[in-house]
């Protein structure tokens, strides 16, 4: 009887994390929602316009325009993170808008928490991030956070490593959940 308990309790609980986390999968609002198609499936990213409102508005922009879609992961680290967002795949380019300067935050650099890459300038920022595949809460009040993977990151885990990657991958596509929903209901 007790072990019959024990099995319901733990069933329960179970079913509502899961429950939880797709409850918080689908309030996100489309607007500051990414999708990051990769080579093994589609990762969500929220976007966090309340701790860094340039970068996020930047990160839409570039995704709008198509500027990621076929970009590489130039620089994967294993047990730290994996980075893209420059056009040249050196790790030295970037879009043609202005650096931005610096929204550090509180927010704490963990598994999945993308941020800003930028130069030894803290005014760096331009269009390439990383995605942290652990806790990398080192790096915290030292570079912009401006999202959280919450959906997807065993497509992360799955980025080819190397500084660089031999045959890096890449992204196949970025866009705003948002502009996503309405060409889908466009086709209907």
């Amino acid at each position: 009887m007790l072990r019959t308990l024990t099995l319901l309790l733990g069933s329960l609980l179970i079913m509502t994390a899961v429950a939880n986390t797709e409850t918080k999968a689908a309030e996100l609002d489309p607007e500051n929602t990414l999708l990051l198609d990769l080579k093994d499936g589609q990762v969500k990213i929220k976007l966090m316009p309340d701790i860094a409102p340039k970068h996020v508005e930047r990160i839409k922009k570039l995704a709008r325009d198509g500027f990621y879609d076929g970009i590489v992961w130039h620089r994967v680290i294993d047990g730290f993170m994996a980075q893209t967002g420059d056009p040249t795949g050196t790790g030295t380019g970037g879009s043609e808008l202005p650096d931005l300067e610096a929204e550090f935050n509180d927010y704490n650099f963990g598994r999945g928490t993308i941020g800003a890459a930028r130069s030894a300038s803290p005014n760096s920022a331009n269009s390439q991030w990383f995605i942290c595949f652990d806790d990398c809460s080192f790096l915290n009040n030292q570079y912009t956070v401006w999202g959280q993977v919450v959906e997807g990151m065993d497509h992360v885990d799955d980025i080819k490593l190397g500084e660089p990657p031999k045959n890096p991958d890449k992204i196949v596509k970025l866009q705003v959940a948002a502009d996503a929903d309405a060409k889908a209901q466009a086709a209907e």
